[in-house]
């Protein structure tokens, strides 16, 4: 759409330029034949006469040149007031800024690697626009309402609107290179139909599917959907466990916040080369040195170990679930990397 903005007013301009043209070839052409002036003399007098400036005069002119030269005057006066009148119309309009803003939209989404694809910026996936911010990880939403699109702009996230089912729609928004791919929208067809166009696109990318019914789930997960989320299946957990255990549930909400500091959850791969990989838990100091707490960890082809220890292994492209704080977190994230 900007691009038809954009040739539109640039047609504009160049019909301007070119009349302007026409003009000081009619105007030299007419005082060569009705004043008999060198070129250089007609394209002298067409110059100061088109531009209204008036002065300089080659010399005195005839009844028939005196009325040229209104007529140039008429038609250079024209051209002028048409490009000035485009001109004003283009930023009095404000379609400049709509054509600065999308021209601004189009180069983000050509930057974008290794970014998350929102499908659907209902309710979950408002919260996770949310908690992908909090984690500085670059993402954009796609949502086929146009009003829900524009309440993703208004709150920071780069949105655009389209129908995520679309290989084209996909293609516009990188999903060539993206990380993974959240369908979080309201229908769990859709959200099949999002899923399947997605793994045909791009076979190794990460997926996480919304559910709403248990019977979807096997449909998503064979439709290619690594993971499936059900948040009315897991909020009503979450309610239950705060009614039967509401000790349980205040600690798992407190250890979040230990010391004013928030806590965070993480896996970190400890890949091969890596200052960490072959050493035992007690030998990277994990514990003391980044104040790191280990919780599980997973050799490569391997179940998650919860009976962590100090002499606990950490393996070349193992897992660990850890807990910690942001800052702790990418500390050890840092030396888990091969160098």
């Amino acid at each position: 759409m900007f691009k038809n903005l954009r040739v539109q007013f640039q047609n504009r301009f160049i019909l301007a330029f070119v009349i302007f043209l026409v003009l000081i070839l009619i105007g030299t052409s007419g005082y060569r034949w009705l004043e008999g002036m060198s070129f250089i003399e007609a394209l002298y007098m067409t110059v100061i006469t088109i531009s209204t400036v008036g002065f300089g005069e080659v010399r005195e002119l005839s009844s028939a040149g005196r009325f040229f030269t209104i007529f140039l005057i008429l038609g250079g006066g024209g051209v002028v007031g048409f490009a000035v009148t485009v001109g004003v119309d283009y930023i009095i309009s404000g379609k400049w800024q709509e054509y600065r803003e999308k021209r601004r939209h189009a180069r983000m989404l050509s930057e974008l690697k290794n970014h998350i694809i929102v499908c659907g910026y209902g309710r979950v996936g408002k919260n996770v626009t949310e908690e992908l911010k909090v984690e500085g990880v670059p993402f954009i939403v796609i949502d086929i309402d146009p009003e829900e699109a524009a309440q993703a702009q208004e709150h920071g996230c780069l949105a655009v609107v389209g129908n995520a089912a679309k290989e084209t729609m996909l293609h516009e928004v990188g999903i060539d290179k993206a990380k993974a791919l959240v369908a979080a929208v309201n229908s769990d067809a859709e959200n099949v139909f999002i899923t399947l166009t997605a793994r045909s696109l791009a076979p190794d990318i990460y997926i996480v599917a919304r559910a709403n019914y248990e019977d979807s789930t096997p449909k998503l997960l064979r439709a290619g959907a690594n993971r499936t989320i059900m948040p009315y299946h897991i909020s009503g957990k979450r309610i239950a466990a705060t009614l039967m255990r509401p000790s349980v549930a205040d600690f798992l909400d407190g250890i979040v916040h230990v010391g004013g500091l928030e806590m965070l959850l993480e896996e970190v791969c400890i890949e091969s080369g890596s200052e960490f990989a072959g050493k035992t838990i007690a030998e990277t100091q994990i514990r003391g040195q980044l104040g790191i707490t280990v919780l599980a960890c997973r050799a490569p082809e391997g179940d998650f170990d919860t009976h962590v220890g100090p002499e606990t292994i950490l393996k070349p492209d193992g897992v660990l679930i850890v807990m910690g704080t942001r800052e702790q977190l990418n500390e050890m994230i840092k030396f888990a990397k091969a160098e």
